[in-house]
């Protein structure tokens, strides 16, 4: 337990220590390199961050969990999301880049809808900021309460202490180095991910093969081994695809990349990462419930499968992956909603266009400490939802809200500013009203998404036409003569 807790520690230090090299090394830069990177951003560093930065938590805890629980029925969430990620990467990503760009250098997603559109209203981006601030929040406290849950299974401290404790650590680096140090400690926390999702359900099925140790003997639930007992299970499963086209801390990562050419080679790189990562998050649920039968918290099966076969040493390596997902994932979300509001809020409407970098950097830093206490006080209520829960609430508001405007924004040239904020408003009270109102056994993703890309397309064509220099702008970014 000493050698665990001594690994972990290590582990929290180094990635401190990223954020304060790139503090020294970016300091007195402007806002675009503390959000953005840049736009400096190369295809290994893109990828991973972008895959690290959406695979929290949930995929070491929460989706085996589910597995390990209910059967491979829950798989589905695993097909949907590999199908979403490979979409968006190779149709969403190529044109949002060159959108965000054109579209007077947009280092936000609220900023980019805006200057899409040419306008000079606000009203987007505020609608924006405050979803951002809401959603990741909630989607934050899973990822805090993730790393309680790792520290009292593990070394036994209070769960409270540690997620205070997690959230510092990812705040302090985030803090001090932006765009940059997350992206390259969510590179360095994605292959561990990788790794550790590789190596435990494999030896654990070597293991139980070899006769070395014996497989569980507790009866499996009914339909365990059935990929299609429940319909409902394969909509909704199939639906979490939807949200990648609308997450703005992974979608982010598609503005960074520094040229076309090295988009296409990100989008190779982490389709193969996602797909291994999903694949072996599956795995390790089937596998922890042969391996280890039936456990009172189904979310610590990765843990206990972990501790069980590997010494102090080498568990405490690969449990420092669930550190991994947590913080790759919470730091990017803390990132993106205090760029929101420091771009698209603070500048704006308090200072009408006049602070200064060292304003808008303070600024987008105190919104992340605030967001980092929020969230752990959501994930220290009792009454909070659980890891994939908590997830699962923040998915489907940013894929409902935001999905499908970013799509038209670059596939549609009849698109209009207005058809935008109705399809975000809209996506985003439908999906709210299903989750708690409704609730007929589909994920809220589904209606919210199909609500906000029809208010989008009826406002838009009952709108006048963009203007000539919104058309313009549509015609230069799809032009593949045109280099950006």
């Amino acid at each position: 337990m000493n050698v665990e807790m001594l690994i972990f520690i290590v582990y929290l230090i180094a990635m401190l220590g990223i954020g304060v090299y790139f503090f020294i090394r970016t300091k007195g830069s402007g806002e675009k390199e503390y959000f953005l990177g840049g736009r400096h951003m190369g295809p290994w560093v893109s990828a991973l961050s972008a895959g690290a930065s959406d695979m929290s938590a949930w995929v070491l805890m929460g989706l085996p969990a589910s597995i390990y629980a209910a059967g491979i029925g829950q798989a589905w969430i695993a097909i949907g999301l590999a199908i979403g990620y490979a979409l968006s990467w190779i149709l969403e990503a190529p044109r949002l880049r060159r959108f965000s760009i054109l579209a007077n250098d947009s280092i936000t997603i609220p900023q980019y809808l805006t200057n899409r559109f040419k306008t000079t209203h606000k009203s987007l981006q505020l609608i924006c900021a405050v979803i951002f601030l809401v959603a990741y929040t909630i989607y934050a406290a899973s990822s805090v309460k993730a790393c309680g849950t790792l520290f009292n299974t593990v070394i036994g401290i209070d769960p409270t202490l540690a997620m205070y404790l997690a959230a510092a650590i990812i705040v302090g680096y985030t803090f001090l180095g932006g765009f940059n140090a997350v992206c390259w400690t969510d590179f360095f926390q994605g292959l561990l991910m990788l790794g550790a999702l590789l190596i435990a359900p494999i030896f654990a099925l070597a293991l139980i093969q070899s006769g070395s140790v014996a497989a569980s003997s507790e009866p499996l639930p009914d339909h365990y081994w059935d990929l299609f007992a429940d319909w409902k299970s394969i909509v909704s499963g199939l639906g979490w695809g939807l949200g990648y086209f609308g997450m703005p801390h992974i979608i982010i990562r598609f503005m960074s990349v520094r040229s076309d050419k090295d988009l296409r080679k990100s989008a190779k790189i982490g389709i193969t990462w996602n797909v291994l990562i999903i694949f072996f998050s599956v795995t390790a649920g089937v596998v922890g419930r042969m391996f280890l039968g039936r456990l009172e918290d189904s979310s610590t099966v990765f843990i206990q499968m972990v501790r069980m076969i590997f010494p102090p040493f080498l568990s405490g390596i690969l449990l420092s992956a669930i550190l991994a997902a947590s913080m790759s994932t919470a730091d990017s979300q803390l990132l993106s909603a205090s760029s929101a509001f420091a771009s698209d809020v603070y500048k704006p409407l308090f200072r009408k266009g006049k602070s200064t970098d060292r304003e808008m950097f303070w600024a987008g830093r105190y919104v992340v400490l605030v967001i980092a206490i929020v969230a752990v006080l959501i994930a220290s209520n009792p009454g909070s939802a659980s890891i994939m829960g908590l997830v699962e609430n923040a998915w489907g508001i940013f894929g409902a809200a935001f999905g499908p405007a970013i799509l038209l924004s670059v596939f549609w040239r009849r698109f209009t500013f207005k058809g935008a904020v109705a399809g975000i408003v809209c996506g985003a009270v439908v999906d709210l009203v299903w989750l708690y109102a409704v609730n007929l056994g589909i994920y809220e993703i589904i209606p919210g998404f199909l609500a906000g890309m029809l208010a989008s397309v009826v406002v838009s064509l009952l709108d006048r036409q963009p203007g000539k220099a919104v058309l313009e702008l549509f015609d230069k970014a799809t032009d593949p003569s045109v280099e950006v």
